[in-house]
């Protein structure tokens, strides 16, 4: 790499990493851990993408692209892989569930508002909401999860009713972790794409932002930002949906993909 390439990507991995250590140190991570994760990281990630076509990785060739000693290549591949999977289901049902109760017409009311839902029963359901967005999870499961984030509320002839437009875990420290890994894992693979001058098509990637606003601005800025934001991500959820074979058993197609848009809002005091 040449000398102002590095600089400048060194300076960029300093703003890009510090709002991570901020999260580390908030939460009692030490160097040590850190280091010893991300030296895992750079043997899977030469394992699995920095191969030679046709050919198998090899430990030495590991060794060489990461600068790791082929013994301590050899112990970090016999590791198992640190992931927790099951939060992450939970996260994405969750998630599912709201979005199709806000958008399935079978479980709205006229005015097309989600419908106070029984539980259990013939017709418009709970329980048949959940089985028909993520049937494999228990109703009561989904229901007290829902509940515990203050989601839905049960009414006083119980049924349960929808609060929010979106599953936000509260204080669920777990799947905030694994909403941050997989938010900012998407964000800075599309950056990734976009770099790479093999692929025609760039990923849309864009912001807006500006540096001498007033706090009343910010505050106006920051509802404007929100509620704009919410009308996209409601429209492009409701045109995926159409189009996912979980959610619409009779699309046809080949393949299987991950596709969607993410949007962020950030805010900070201006440094000279």
């Amino acid at each position: 790499m040449k000398p102002n390439n590095l600089q400048a990507l060194s300076a960029a991995l300093i703003r890009m990493v510090r709002p991570l250590v901020r999260i580390l140190l908030r939460n009692g991570v030490s160097y040590g851990t850190f280091s010893d994760l991300t030296k895992w990281l750079f043997v899977d990630v030469a394992m699995r993408e920095f191969g030679i076509r046709g050919r198998k990785q090899s430990i030495s060739r590991i060794s060489v692209i990461t600068g790791l000693s082929r013994k301590e290549v050899k112990r970090l591949l016999e590791l198992p892989e640190p992931q927790n999977r099951g939060d992450e289901e939970t996260y994405n049902r969750a998630a599912r569930v709201i979005a199709g109760w806000r958008r399935d017409q079978d479980f709205q009311n006229r005015q097309g508002r989600p419908s106070d839902l029984i539980v259990r029963g013939r017709g418009a359901s709970f329980a048949e909401l959940v089985k028909r967005f993520r049937g494999d999870l228990p109703v009561r499961a989904v229901l007290d999860e829902l509940l515990r984030v203050r989601a839905v509320e049960l009414t006083k002839d119980d049924r349960v009713r929808l609060l929010t437009r979106l599953y936000l875990p509260r204080d669920n420290e777990i799947m905030k972790y694994h909403i941050l890994g997989t938010d900012v894992g998407y964000l800075i693979a599309t950056i990734d794409h976009n770099m790479q001058t093999e692929y025609d098509t760039p990923f849309f990637q864009r912001k807006v932002s500006y540096n001498n606003l007033p706090d009343e601005a910010v505050s106006k800025f920051r509802k404007l930002s929100s509620e704009s934001a919410q009308a996209l991500l409601e429209k492009l959820d409701s045109w995926l949906a159409k189009n996912d074979r979980d959610i619409t058993p009779t699309v046809e197609g080949t393949g299987r993909n991950i596709a969607g848009t993410g949007v962020y809002y950030f805010e900070e005091p201006y440094k000279e």
